[in-house]
C-alpha cells in the first residue's frame, strides 16, 4: 500500500511518499480502507520532534490521527461493527490507504469521507478545552484562532450550550465567524480594546499560539481562565497548556449527536492527495485556515 512516512525530524521535505506493508487490526481495533485523512498542526509537531514527550516517535514513522474510510477489518473484541460500514474515527499513520483505528463511529447520514475526516481530534480537542476553562452558558468565551477547525467546532458547540462567542480571526474570515453565530474582530493594533467594546470577556482560549497570551490574561483578569493548546509558553503566565487528549469515544458520539441535529458543521477548505502532503503542512502551518484540510486517497 501507499503511505505517506519520514525517516527523520524536519520540515515539510522530509515527508515522503513510499510503498508499505499493511497494517492489521488488532484487539479493539478496526481497519479501515482509508478514503479521507484529516491534517491536523499535531501531525507537523510530531514531523518536527516538537512533542517527543507526549507522542515519543520511533523513526521512521507514518503520520496522522484522524481518518474516514470503510471498515475492512475487525479485531478481536470488536462489537457493533462489521466490514463494510462507513466509519470515522482515530488511529495512527492514517496518511495512508490502509489504517487502524482505535476510536470510530459510523459517519453520520449526508456526511461525505472528506468531511468526516475532518471531525475526530477537532472535537475531542474543542470539547477538552471548553471543559478546562470552565465557562457556562450565559458567559462570554473569547476565542483566538477562530475560524481554523478547533474553532469552528468550539463556536459552535460553545452556541449549542447558550455561550456567547467573540472570535478573533482574519480579515478574510470575519463573515465566516458571524455566520457560525460569533461576534467577530480582527487581530492588528487595538485589537484588545475591540474585543473590549464587544463586551466582558469571562473566559478565553488560544488555539493559534499567535503570541496573545498576555492579552487574554488581561482581558479575563485571570490566568485560570484562559486555556492554550499553541503556545507552548503558556505556562509562564499562568496559563493552562492543553496536550492531553480526552475520551474520543465519547467525543465521537457528541459529534454524532451535534452533526445529526445540525448543530456543527465544518467545511474543508482544501483537500490534498496522498502525494502532496508536504503541500499540506506547509498551508497548515501558515494557519488563516477556515475550517479543515484533508487528504484523500
Amino acid at each position: 500500500m501507499r503511505k505517506v512516512s519520514f525517516a527523520e525530524f524536519g520540515g515539510p521535505d522530509v515527508l515522503r511518499l513510499i510503498d508499505a506493508e499493511e497494517p492489521h487490526a488488532g484487539p479493539g481495533q478496526v481497519r479501515i480502507a482509508v478514503r479521507a485523512a484529516g491534517v491536523n498542526p499535531a501531525d507537523w509537531r510530531v514531523r518536527e520532534g516538537q512533542v517527543l514527550k507526549a507522542h515519543p516517535t520511533e523513526l521512521p514513522a507514518g503520520v496522522g490521527l484522524d481518518a474516514a474510510g470503510v471498515v475492512d477489518q475487525v479485531g478481536e473484541d470488536v462489537d457493533g461493527v462489521q466490514v463494510g460500514d462507513h466509519v470515522f474515527g482515530e488511529g495512527s499513520s492514517t496518511y495512508a490507504e490502509f489504517a487502524v483505528l482505535s476510536a470510530w463511529a459510523r459517519i453520520p447520514e449526508g456526511l461525505t469521507f472528506e468531511e468526516a475526516a475532518g471531525y475526530p481530534s477537532v472535537v475531542e480537542t474543542a470539547l477538552r478545552v471548553l471543559r478546562e476553562v470552565d465557562v457556562r452558558p450565559g458567559q462570554t468565551l473569547l476565542v483566538s484562532g477562530a475560524s481554523g477547525g478547533v474553532g469552528s467546532a468550539v463556536l459552535q458547540i460553545a452556541r449549542d450550550r447558550g455561550i456567547t462567542v467573540i472570535g478573533i480571526a482574519g480579515a478574510a474570515n470575519q463573515d465566516y465567524l458571524r455566520s457560525l453565530g460569533a461576534l467577530a474582530t480582527t487581530y492588528g493594533e487595538g485589537w484588545v480594546e475591540r474585543v473590549g467594546r464587544l463586551g466582558r470577556v469571562d473566559a478565553a482560549l488560544d488555539l493559534a499560539g499567535s503570541g496573545v497570551i498576555r492579552e487574554l490574561v488581561q482581558l479575563t483578569g485571570d490566568p485560570r481562565k484562559v486555556v492554550s493548546i499553541a503556545d507552548l509558553d503558556a505556562p509562564q503566565f499562568g496559563v493552562r497548556f492543553s496536550g492531553t487528549a480526552g475520551s474520543v469515544p465519547d467525543a465521537l458520539a457528541e459529534a454524532v449527536d451535534l452533526i445529526t441535529r445540525r448543530r456543527l458543521h465544518i467545511p474543508v477548505e482544501r483537500s490534498y492527495p496522498l502525494a502532496e502532503a508536504a503541500a499540506a503542512h506547509i498551508d497548515s502551518q501558515a494557519g488563516h485556515t477556515r475550517g479543515r484540510r484533508v487528504m484523500v486517497v
